[in-house]
């Protein structure tokens, strides 16, 4: 199939971009790189009015360190955040990752932000922005707001986006001490949506976690966190025991979904699985053994 006809607009500014999504009602996209809204309209899954490019508008491109907070633009694509030195350096849980995400096709079009629109319940990144308290930032013609992750993913392909607003950044915290990190992830082939996946993050100081963060996807209609699971690991002394007990809280954690890759049984054993083995290698890294 093919796409219902649309109009084509390409702003060159951010505000002529606010500007048009604002005159075009709530059947206009926006688009950057495509990779997944382009597919849902040649499904007419999607049937965009009008379709507003923001591939003009270069103020969009970026990403640095500002102080404590990792900043990425709405137009930094994946190939570019996923072989960056400053990724590596402010948010390491991200770059590893990647190394999940697609194929190199998609990267070198596709961006953060439009796959954090998109809200993919199996992709990888909205897990990632659960545990690293991510913000977004989203732009609307009558104002900015900062919204945290956790409020930002709200169903399968929802998002508490408006629909006259763009998200134009993304801000990660950068820890001023080393954490521990790991993600795990089984999908049928590489590069596929995830089956089950775990993003993990620890802080162990003194022999005993003085924070955890744990986000998963694949397994529930969104990305989410388990506050259960983080609670149960806070203020323990890290150990393979610890570690199994958690992740069988964690395998009872969510009302799983079924479909044609994984049943109920399989993701449960996975989330299971994955929980262990990402607090082990955490744990390793934040103790310096990794």
């Amino acid at each position: 199939m093919k796409p219902t006809s649309f109009e084509y607009r390409r702003p060159g500014t951010l505000d002529d971009a606010l500007r048009l999504l604002a005159q075009s009602g709530p059947d206009a996209k926006v688009i950057a790189g495509g990779q997944s809204l382009v597919p849902m309209m040649n499904f007419r899954m999607a049937r965009p009015d009008v379709l507003i490019d923001i591939n003009g508008v270069s103020e969009l491109d970026y990403h640095r360190r500002d102080g404590d907070i990792l900043r990425i633009g709405a137009l930094m694509r994946h190939a570019d955040l996923k072989d960056s030195a400053l990724v590596q350096e402010c948010c390491p849980l991200m770059s590893e990752a990647y190394h999940y995400v697609a194929h190199g096709t998609v990267r070198n079009r596709g961006t953060l932000c439009g796959n954090l629109c998109h809200a993919d319940p199996a992709s990888e990144m909205p897990a990632v922005m659960l545990s690293v308290g991510a913000t977004m930032v989203v732009r609307g013609i009558g104002g900015e707001r900062r919204i945290a992750a956790e409020d930002f993913f709200q169903g399968i392909y929802a998002t508490a986006l408006e629909p006259n607003e763009i998200l134009v950044e993304v801000q990660i915290p950068v820890p001023a001490s080393r954490r521990g990190y790991a993600f795990e992830e089984v999908s049928a082939r590489q590069g596929d949506f995830a089956m089950t996946l775990v993003a993990a993050l620890l802080d162990i100081r003194g022999g005993r976690i003085e924070e955890a963060s744990v986000a998963y996807a694949g397994v529930s209609d969104r990305a989410r966190r388990l506050p259960a699971v983080e609670q149960a690991l806070t203020g323990q002394s890290p150990s393979t025991e610890l570690f199994d007990r958690v992740a069988a809280l964690a395998s009872e954690g969510f009302d799983l979904i079924e479909d044609i890759h994984a049943d109920r049984q399989y993701r449960h054993d996975l989330i299971r699985t994955l929980t262990a083995r990402a607090l082990a290698r955490a744990a390793e890294r934040a103790q310096g053994h990794a």
